[in-house]
């Protein structure tokens, strides 16, 4: 699972891509204008951002560039009606990782993400928040130095909220990223898997950083 920033203004295009990359389990934020990702890309960590060049306030072309000096790790794909090679070549030398153009085949779309984001792999192979770590290659959890055995799912409920700290997550959001765009978000496994990662994660220790916000949802806090 990616955190992925769609900049698009179409909406049904935005939805769309949304919910085709949330079904295969990324983590995805949408945005339709330059100023509305630029407060997004404030607050969240994107892995791949999705660009489209025909945008309100700026051309893509020259977002593109503000953000390759600002977000130099994020992978950059620009989809767009603008076909050219000209366009292309404007496009990558503006500095997109890669160029799409609209209409695509959604296979074609998962296919360039999963290549864009293999240029990550060394650097996600693990996560940390403090004491608490994860491998995503070995699949080991330690915290203070003690692993801690998790089962898949609340494996994948972990790695969603470490790849989201201090991000309150409701329930439609864990439901989609950890159990699928099907799963129903009012069922009680959710709150089921939240106890048991609780037990194991934060029960042992005084600092407690899996925290239910009431009304709102779950947030893994920050460990300094």
């Amino acid at each position: 699972m990616r955190n992925i920033l769609v900049i698009e203004d179409e909406k049904k295009m935005s939805a769309f891509i949304q919910q085709g990359l949330e079904e295969v389990g990324h983590s995805v934020k949408t945005a339709d204008s330059p100023s509305h990702a630029r407060q997004l890309l404030l607050e969240n960590k994107f892995d791949l951002i999705i660009l489209d060049i025909m945008l309100p306030e700026l051309s893509g072309f020259d977002f593109a560039k503000e953000i390759r000096s600002q977000s130099p790790t994020s992978h950059i794909l620009m989809l767009t009606a603008l076909n050219t090679t000209k366009d292309k070549i404007q496009g990558l030398d503006s500095g997109a990782d890669d160029y799409l153009t609209k209409p695509f085949d959604l296979e074609e779309l998962h296919a360039r993400v999963r290549a864009l984001l293999r240029r990550n792999s060394p650097d996600k192979a693990s996560l940390q928040n403090g004491q608490l770590e994860m491998n995503l290659l070995t699949r080991q959890v330690l915290r203070e130095g003690m692993r801690i055995e998790l089962t898949t799912k609340e494996f994948s409920l972990l790695e969603f909220f470490m790849k989201n700290v201090d991000q309150v997550q409701d329930r439609n959001a864990i439901a989609r990223q950890v159990w699928g765009a099907d799963f129903d978000p009012d069922s009680n496994v959710i709150d089921v898997y939240i106890n048991h990662l609780r037990k194991k994660i934060d029960s042992p220790y005084s600092k407690k950083i899996l925290k239910t916000v009431v009304g709102q949802g779950y947030v893994l806090n920050k460990m300094e």
